[in-house]
């Protein structure tokens, strides 16, 4: 098994001497790793993707941090390290900073599971740039320029930290209409891949993915512990999984006991996935599934006076840009609202987002002034965040929150 020649960089980075003004100075030394381009005040002309800025204090003149210089983002200087200890960016200085987030993540390693994110983006200090483990499988996903230089040395510290007997890499919709590589996406960069569909395991359950045409990287990895806890209470239950995707709370709970699943997804495609991975496992339940647009759907459920025991509603994000924040309240609104009427009596509501823009503080208050409404006496019994191996280092990390809302009546 060797690695595929693509991955060794012919252009060598230039070293930007950069400087930038007050707002954009304590950004860097407040540790936020988005340096914004009306922040900078003075760097090279001929200043290229992928080039190291290397920022001076505007006053003292002494290194504050370093990073990775992006002509195509309105981020134009995403940080690999804030800090007045000076360091080398160099493949040692990588090694570290992977050997860091490998170690934050070893008391997931002590499951039952397999899958895991190695690196979460700026929040391990490798913006634009995510790498997940399933089984021996390592997906590396790219979403910028900035890491073809290095990528030689960050794939080979990956490997070997992950002991991975394949790698694939995939490439953003930007970085796929790139001409500055020959990758493909999805191409196998080192090792062999017999089969697209590869099968790993969260808490002892199982599960797939599809490594070349999924969605990401072809799992959802952030919501592992809910997944797990809404298993635990779904035990001789029956219950609603609502944008399920490939049935990833589905499958916790039928493996769990639950009596009645129902997969909820617009996708046909991710149903039957679903269907496929809860054959995986040994399950007594039923598992049903329903393939249409989740508003319309919930809707029927409702006239048809169907009740859950336990309704999970996980939906994709609704607000990408600024702009869209007030319509994804709207709908969070409304989800919570037809949750509300599909839970059983004393039932459990799971309500989510992964919507970065809208605060978690924000999420919560909406669900309980449209949950106050119904007329049901509920308690929030817990709020939660993403799992252990998608650590939070700044505001903007944190997009996933999840309420747990228990019926009374």
């Amino acid at each position: 098994m060797t690695f595929s020649s693509k991955i060794k960089s012919e252009r060598q980075p230039n070293r930007l001497a950069t400087k930038l003004n007050a707002k954009g100075e304590r950004s860097v030394l407040q540790g936020h790793p988005w340096v914004f381009s009306n922040s900078i005040v003075k760097i090279n002309d001929d200043a290229e993707t992928g080039d190291l800025a290397i920022i001076f204090s505007k006053n003292k003149n002494k290194v504050i941090g370093f990073g990775l210089y992006d002509a195509n983002s309105p981020i134009r200087i995403k940080m690999l390290y804030s800090d007045v200890e000076k360091v080398q960016i160099n493949s040692e200085f990588f090694k570290s900073q992977i050997d860091k987030a490998f170690q934050k993540r070893e008391a997931l390693f002590q499951t039952e599971t397999n899958s895991y994110r190695l690196l979460f983006g700026e929040n391990d200090g490798f913006p634009s740039l995510i790498a997940d483990v399933y089984a021996t499988v390592l997906v590396i996903k790219l979403y910028s320029e900035i890491w073809l230089p290095y990528l030689e040395d960050i794939v080979k510290h990956l490997q070997t930290i992950s002991n991975a007997e394949t790698i694939v890499l995939r490439l953003s919709r930007g970085l796929q209409n790139s001409k500055r590589h020959q990758f493909k996406d999805g191409e196998v960069i080192f090792g062999e891949l017999d089969d697209e569909v590869v099968e790993f395991k969260e808490h002892s359950i199982d599960f797939s993915a599809n490594v070349i045409k999924g969605h990401k990287t072809g799992y959802f990895l952030d919501h592992r512990e809910n997944r797990r806890r809404v298993g635990e209470l779904s035990q001789g239950k029956t219950v609603l999984d609502v944008f399920s995707y490939a049935g990833g709370f589905s499958v916790h709970a039928l493996a769990n006991g639950a009596s009645e699943v129902t997969s909820l997804d617009i996708s046909k495609q991710a149903l039957e996935i679903a269907e496929e991975n809860g054959k995986r496992n040994e399950y007594n339940g039923i598992h049903k599934t329903i393939a249409g647009d989740a508003f319309v759907e919930l809707r029927k459920l409702i006239q048809l006076k169907k009740r859950f025991d336990v309704v999970v509603i996980d939906p994709p994000s609704f607000a990408k840009q600024a702009s869209e924040i007030d319509l994804a309240k709207k709908k969070y609104a409304e989800l919570a609202t037809l949750g509300s009427q599909l839970t059983a009596k004393n039932g459990l509501l799971v309500l989510a987002s992964c919507s970065s823009r809208v605060i978690a503080q924000s999420f919560f208050d909406l669900n309980n002034r449209i949950l106050s409404q119904q007329e049901r006496h509920f308690e929030l019994i817990d709020k939660t965040q993403h799992d252990i191996d998608h650590p939070i280092s700044f505001p903007e990390g944190a997009y996933l929150k999840c309420g747990y809302y228990q019926f009374f009546d």
